[in-house]
């Protein structure tokens, strides 16, 4: 199954894009100006005809940034050009013949109310020169708005990391694709909004994508609960945890959720409570079981993750259950033919995978490489990786997920995915798109209490 969502490139993939365009008689200067042009029509659309300063470096972002600047004033607009030195490339100087006004020093350029960042773009590999960066900082902190074109100057572009800080841009408008930075920290932090103008690259390599929204099956007139999802999530020592783990599998859309290890009745009277019972774990009648919210690190709970690990029934393993994991050691982890998720953030991934570093898709490959299981690791941008390869970048989530009890809801509604779909790496994706959309229905002062009952409303947006 093949799994939507926009690709997310490599600074190689780009280039090799573009090489392609140029092997089929695509000139540089012509992509050159596309790229420009396109850009030039976000920023209009954007903001309109405010006074602009545009930034150009030597090499082809520069480029870009000449074609901005003579399409702006095509448009109206007053527009100034800045620049760090003369152009290095022959399509770069034939932009700037294109622009034909004048062009400041940078080190002497007075600010304006719009700033477009055109210095330096994909492919950088160090930090930028200190006459270089000073004016920059300097431009750039007194605009009102900040633009950059392709990714804001200083940044990395394959793992995110900032090699220089500039003040965060308001926008970036990727050219052709986004690249990996836009979608990883700390880089994201600075991009702002990103923006994707189509320069006309295709059959772009997708082994690393963005998710987005799914596409939910709406249950048919033969549906009954078990064919809409049996999800079952193993109690233990801190109920709310598990709790809110069941009551976001049913408002996800499971046809049945069952707490094993939780006896009592209450509200809601539709979620089945059960003493703990080993035998359930294997019904035939289970899509997933969820472990690890509220599950606890005594004796009953190793018990209870033994027992869930010897299933053959999918399998979300979160919180307490990778804690008891780390201590234990990932060996004992056996060979499953079902899919199995493990659901990390960066503290329990530390626990899980001491020797791992770089950024976090690169963690999340090599931790799904390492487990066998699909591994979604929590963040700002969530990651997700599959043991071969692939992986899928959520867009930024909304900040306020950082609170108690919010992972034990994207527990639950990964159960439900897990039991309704045939392909885990689709079904945790779903799961991180509705999270993120529940979150943003619920707003700024969420409790993780409020993600459940706007679960139904980011479901039903899917439908």
């Amino acid at each position: 199954m093949t799994v939507k969502g926009r690709p997310i490139l490599t600074a190689a993939e780009t280039k090799a894009a573009e090489q392609a365009l140029f092997a089929q008689g695509v000139s540089v200067f012509a992509l050159m100006t596309r790229a420009g042009r396109a850009a030039a029509d976000i920023l209009w659309d954007r903001y309109g005809p405010r006074p602009t300063l545009v930034l150009c470096g030597p090499g082809n972002n520069g480029g870009d940034g000449y074609v901005i600047a003579a399409r702006l004033r095509a448009r109206g607009v007053t527009v100034r050009v800045a620049a760090s030195g003369e152009p290095n490339t022959d399509a770069a100087r034939a932009a700037r013949e294109l622009w034909g006004g004048d062009v400041e020093p940078l080190d002497r350029a007075a600010p304006a109310d719009i700033v477009v960042d055109a210095l330096f773009g994909t492919g950088l590999s160090r930090p930028l020169d200190a006459e270089i960066a000073g004016p920059a900082e300097r431009l750039l902190a007194a605009a009102r708005y900040r633009v950059a074109i392709d990714l804001p100057s200083g940044i990395a572009t394959d793992d995110g990391a900032v090699l220089t800080s500039l003040p965060a841009v308001d926008c970036t408008v990727a050219l052709g694709a986004l690249k990996r930075a836009h979608r990883l920290l700390p880089a994201v932090a600075r991009c702002g909004a990103v923006v994707v103008a189509d320069i006309g690259l295709h059959d772009l390599p997708r082994g690393v994508i963005e998710i987005a929204r799914p596409a939910i099956a709406t249950p048919g007139f033969e549906a009954n609960k078990y064919t809409r999802g049996k999800v079952l999530v193993v109690a233990g020592a801190m109920p709310g945890a598990t709790m809110l783990s069941a009551l976001a599998a049913q408002r996800a859309g499971a046809g049945y959720v069952e707490l094993v290890g939780s006896e009592g009745s209450g509200v809601p009277h539709a979620l089945v409570r059960r003493a703990w019972d080993e035998a359930a774990l294997a019904d035939k009648r289970v899509g997933a079981i969820v472990i690890g919210p509220g599950l606890g690190a005594d004796e009953a709970a190793r018990a209870r993750l033994d027992a869930a690990l010897a299933t053959d029934r999918p399998l979300v393993l979160d919180a307490d259950a990778l804690s008891l994991l780390a201590k234990q050691g990932l060996d004992r982890l056996p060979d499953r033919i079902a899919p199995m998720v493990l659901t990390p953030h960066m503290g329990e991934y530390a626990r899980l995978f001491p020797d791992v570093e770089g950024s976090a898709l690169d963690k999340a490959r090599e931790g799904a490489r390492r487990s066998g299981a699909i591994l979604l690791l929590k963040g700002a941008c969530t990651v997700i990786a599959h043991p071969d390869g692939r992986a899928m970048i959520d867009p930024p989530a909304p900040a306020w997920l950082a609170s108690a009890g919010t992972g034990d809801v994207l527990a639950g509604v990964l159960g439900t995915m897990l039991a309704q779909q045939d392909d885990p790496f689709a079904a945790a994706a779903a799961a991180v798109w509705l999270h993120a959309a529940a979150a943003r229905r619920a707003g700024p002062l969420l409790i993780a209490d409020d993600l459940v009952s706007h679960l139904s409303a980011a479901v039903e947006s899917c439908l």
